[in-house]
């Protein structure tokens, strides 16, 4: 049995530690063939690949497999490869090799809830903005109340969150979520863990995934967003859930809601948050934007209300390491 892989320089700029990592997790098995290619030197993979015929377990990624492959792959019997055309695909299924892919995204699901769950502690608690400020301002250390005196609700020893929106403590916090898939149950399963009271609106999702998450399912989207002190709108970006968060539903978020966003923001009408946030009614903790890279005179950055990171949440080592054992586990047993 021989095992080959090989892999374009235009993937590993996209998940540099996959193809790696596939190859360690195959050489426990046995000899691997890996190939590395590059745009200069890039031969088909029919050329690239030493004694093709007998390659029996092969993953190509970002090296086209062609017609030619169909041929000279003479004893291949399963496979991994991106690109793949549906009509060579199909060739290849009459031939019987099995064709991999992934069956879902769970491979980015923890590296996106943990930083949703970061962000989410780092909009309640301003600590972005505290870290940048006590750099050059010793100001924030001091915890006096603006007329020197006491005050109900006013600053005091070591309390210098903005009471104009949703801070301290996760715990106790109305957190309501919009999705119940593979980021979207991690994080709700995180804020329930440490006690938020937790929420979820997803129609098509079944009645585990809300059990397992520690969230009570909503059923009308509506309901959800009325009395939301956390609201996190978790879904992939689809013709059917872009500007789903419609902007009657972003008016109704109470006065002070801090909202999170990890996985697109074009769920959202991006045009209604915007406002609310610049006016100071919301507040937002996000990694992704309606554009990306935000100008640098764009008038979300550098706000009192604003939490903003360059959309790196998913891309972690670890999750290109997932993204690989999820297609190796699918290959029979060696």
């Amino acid at each position: 049995m021989k095992n080959a892989i090989a892999v374009h320089e235009s993937f590993d700029a996209v998940w540099p530690f996959a193809a790696d990592h596939f190859c360690r997790l195959w050489e426990k098995q046995g000899p691997v063939e890996f190939v590395r290619l590059d745009d200069k030197a890039c031969p088909p993979l029919s050329k690239a690949i030493s004694r093709p015929p007998e390659v029996v377990r092969l993953v190509s990624m970002g090296v086209p497999f062609t017609n030619e492959c169909l041929a000279v792959f003479s004893g291949l019997k399963e496979a991994v490869i991106d690109p793949l055309s549906p009509e060579i695909e199909a060739q290849l299924c009459r031939k019987g090799v099995r064709i991999y892919h992934h069956v879902r995204e769970g491979f980015w699901g923890q590296s996106c809830a943990e930083f949703a769950l970061a962000l989410t502690l780092c909009g309640l608690r301003r600590i972005p903005q505290l870290h940048r400020a006590i750099i050059t301002d010793p100001s924030p250390w001091d915890y006096s109340p603006p007329s020197g005196r006491g005050c109900p609700g006013c600053r005091g020893f070591q309390y210098g969150d903005d009471g104009r929106f949703a801070n301290g403590t996760l715990e106790g916090k109305r957190v309501r979520i919009v999705g119940a898939g593979n980021i979207a149950t991690r994080y709700a399963s995180f804020a329930h863990f440490m006690g938020a009271d937790v929420a979820a609106w997803s129609p098509r999702s079944a009645e585990p995934c809300f059990h397992r998450a520690g969230a009570r399912r909503e059923w009308h989207i509506e309901r959800l967003v009325r009395d939301a002190e956390i609201f996190a709108p978790m879904l992939p970006l689809r013709d059917s859930t872009r500007g789903l968060v419609h902007a009657a539903l972003i008016d109704a978020l109470p006065r002070g809601c801090l909202v999170v966003l990890v996985t697109r923001a074009e769920i959202c009408d991006t045009a209604a948050l915007r406002r609310r946030v610049l006016a100071d009614e919301l507040a937002l903790a996000a990694d992704v934007f309606d554009v990306e890279p935000l100008p640098l005179g764009d008038p979300l950055l550098g706000r009192s209300n604003v939490i903003h990171t360059p959309h790196n949440a998913g891309r972690t080592r670890r999750s290109n390491e997932q993204w690989a054992e999820e297609l190796a586990e699918q290959f029979l047993p060696a």
